[in-house]
């Protein structure tokens, strides 16, 4: 019997991540993928990304509309009462075997609840992390909850969804799919690169991608504008933009984006999407990546590229020796980038570890979910630490 994999992709970031073990599901005799689009694969404001899912090869089965012109509280809240209608209308019309979610954004969150409700087994991917600056970092815990098969990016990470009540017998560490990505990707030549984006990189160039930290209350503007103040103390930058998600108050984060291009177009440009082969492609010719991204700790090391990590939205990740953690103020960041784009500190990375990384991670997944017996995964009992 042919086994129904239904992945659920809200983001362009995610859906990178996602469609190496997308197109091994598709190609399996014994498997067939369903795609679910939704939140800003949808949205014009966004890119319409659903587009770059269909240049991949992918037919998407269905569309859940969430997104509200609105990233308040309230608009967020909104949105999630309708991707639980959306997701649970088309759970009962796909009827999938398993359903494959990665991270912890919030529509991920209403497509487990709607799962779960309709007793669907849930695989679930970068569990047990950490990223304390946001409310995902309660939305991934509770996706883990509502989980019965994991598979996390790093030891630290498999041991944290165990403590969490997890069967150990059903949490595999399998490294993290963006870092076997780039190890796989044919990404483009700088003068590719450069013609794509009609750019030419000069040194020095960052690449800088900033999202609200969702847990502090209107804290977005003032963050960022710490940032931007930082980068005018340094003449001659060239700066890569990539705008923020569809979170509380990202509008605000890429309206000041926009007024900064305007003003500094000599130097500075910005995309909604660049798409998952540029966005890599750049960060390896960029001499720093800049903002709260999580590609900035699990990608970036990957290039020997030292990374700025400004606030608290990923305290709490586990970080290679490239990571430079700040304040987001004006002088820390300032300090921090000066640090990153200094000869010394990119020489001292050399043969540095990347904890992230382990071979084989979409295959490894593929192995378990194709010869999972589903029939005894859906009824899950807590897995009390003192059974070790």
């Amino acid at each position: 019997m042919i086994r129904k994999v239904c992945v659920v992709t809200g983001t362009r970031a995610e859906y990178g991540l996602l469609k190496g073990l997308m197109g091994r599901i598709k190609k399996d005799p014994d498997m067939t993928v369903q795609i679910i689009a939704t939140c800003m694969h949808l949205s014009p404001e966004f890119g319409l990304t659903y587009q770059e899912i269909e240049r991949g090869g992918f037919v998407i089965d269905k569309k859940v509309e969430i997104l509200l012109s609105s990233d308040t509280p309230t608009g967020i809240c909104k949105s999630m009462g309708l991707a639980m209608i959306g997701f649970g209308e088309a759970f009962l019309e796909l009827k999938p075997d398993l359903l494959v979610l990665l991270g912890d954004r919030f529509e991920t969150f209403c497509a487990a609840a709607a799962a779960a409700v309709s007793r669907i087994p849930i695989a679930h991917i970068h569990g047990g992390e950490l990223t304390q600056g946001a409310m995902d970092d309660a939305f991934r815990h509770a996706i883990t909850k509502m989980s019965h098969l994991h598979f996390t990016s790093a030891e630290e990470y498999k041991k944290r969804v165990i403590q969490l009540g997890e069967n150990p017998e059903h949490v595999f560490n399998v490294g993290a799919l963006g870092v076997e990505n780039i190890r796989k990707l044919r990404l483009l030549t700088r003068p590719e690169l450069e013609k794509d984006i009609a750019f030419t990189l000069n040194a020095p160039c960052i690449l800088v991608t900033f999202h609200p930290v969702t847990l502090e209350k209107n804290t977005a503007r003032e963050q960022f504008q710490e940032l931007l103040d930082a980068l005018d103390e340094l003449p001659g930058l060239q700066i890569i933009f990539t705008k923020a998600n569809a979170d509380t108050d990202g509008r605000v984060i890429n309206a000041l984006i926009d007024e900064y291009v305007a003003k500094n177009e000599a130097n500075a440009f910005a995309f909604i999407s660049m798409g998952q082969v540029r966005y890599l492609s750049s960060m390896q010719y960029v001499d720093a990546v800049v903002g709260n991204s999580s590609s900035g700790i699990i990608e970036a090391p990957c290039f020997t590229v030292p990374t700025v990590n400004i606030g608290d939205r990923q305290k709490g990740r586990v970080c290679s020796a490239s990571i430079i953690n700040c304040e987001p103020a004006r002088e820390s960041v300032l300090k921090a980038l000066q640090k990153a784009l200094s000869p010394n500190f990119k020489n001292s990375l050399r043969g540095m570890v990347h904890p992230y990384e382990k071979e084989n991670s979409a295959e490894s997944i593929m192995d378990i979910i194709r010869k999972w017996d589903l029939s005894k995964t859906i009824k899950k009992e807590f897995f009390d630490l003192q059974c070790l």
